[in-house]
């Protein structure tokens, strides 16, 4: 799958947290986890499970940093 993304961060999905409507899925990267939220039928047709692979594709306008 090709996209116009550029920051990508690959990991490892520690967790889903399944809704009737909305699900939430955190994935491990580095040091640092990620978490995002979808639709749970986005969710099924995924197939993402526990311990699977996945790529977080960040296209924001704004983007803090702290030290």
């Amino acid at each position: 799958m090709k996209a116009g993304v550029r920051n990508k961060l690959t990991g490892t999905i520690l967790e889903i947290k399944e809704g009737d409507i909305m699900s939430e899925v955190v994935i491990q990267t580095g040091e640092s986890q990620i978490t995002s939220v979808m639709t749970t039928d986005s969710l099924k047709e995924a197939g993402f499970k526990v311990g699977n692979k996945a790529t977080a594709l960040i296209k924001a306008i704004n983007v803090v940093l702290i030290k």
